[in-house]
């Protein structure tokens, strides 16, 4: 029962930490995909660095334990692969989607029936899949423990890599300027309510007039 309360709290904390840096909103979710806002992947690469010192505490005094899985090459590229364009087709990843389906957004509502769906395809073709994709590219357990000879120097490591990380993406993606140019047309890459002057097009050098207001120009 202890673990249940634990889960619960945590997940409840989860939830309205997520939500208060705007992880729940598809449109910011798409902003920072774009790299336009960096919030929110400086949260979440500060994240990851707090609980490297998190864990590796909870280790020192022999309370946490980690236990990395096994890595294969194929399996867990194209699972990227497939996760990556997800998130980017839904605006959400797994764990931000309970969140905003609790703030009651049906488009993570939707995207949370698509996410139980696959998993219950997974499920029922994990016996065929793994040997296939699985087990021939198999390596095994990966860790900076056996790269540096030592889990201290590992984690440090770590975290300094992923602190500098924060810092860089706040650099470049906090300047709300686009970091690659991916557009096609004059208004491509703004989101619903963004507004700015475009030069007219077949030389016109004229600024298009903004609206404003409802049906004003």
């Amino acid at each position: 029962m202890k673990d249940v309360w634990l889960g619960l709290i945590s997940g409840i904390a989860f939830g309205f930490v997520i939500q208060r840096i705007g992880a729940t909103d598809a449109d910011r979710m798409t902003r920072a995909h774009l790299m336009l806002d960096g919030d929110i992947p400086r949260f979440m690469v500060f994240t990851v660095a707090l609980s490297i010192l998190g864990l590796s505490g909870l280790q020192a005094v022999g309370v946490g334990r980690t236990l990395p899985l096994p890595t294969s090459i194929v399996a867990t590229g194209l699972a990227a692969v497939i996760f990556g364009i997800g998130w980017g087709l839904a605006g959400y990843c797994p764990g931000t989607t309970w969140a905003a389906a609790g703030e009651g957004r049906m488009d993570a509502v939707f995207a949370l029936l698509g996410g139980l769906a696959g998993t219950a395809l997974f499920a029922q073709l994990h016996d065929i899949l793994i040997p296939i994709l699985y087990n021939p590219t198999n390596v095994g357990q990966i860790t900076l423990t056996d790269l540096f000879g030592s889990y201290a120097f590992g984690a440090g490591a770590l975290f300094v890599v992923f602190c500098a990380s924060v810092w860089v993406i706040g650099k470049i993606w906090g300047s709300g300027e686009r970091v690659f140019d991916f557009e096609r047309g004059p208004d491509s890459g703004l989101l619903d309510g963004e507004s700015r002057d475009n030069p007219g097009r077949d030389g016109d050098s004229q600024p298009k007039s903004k609206r404003s207001g409802k049906g004003g120009l």
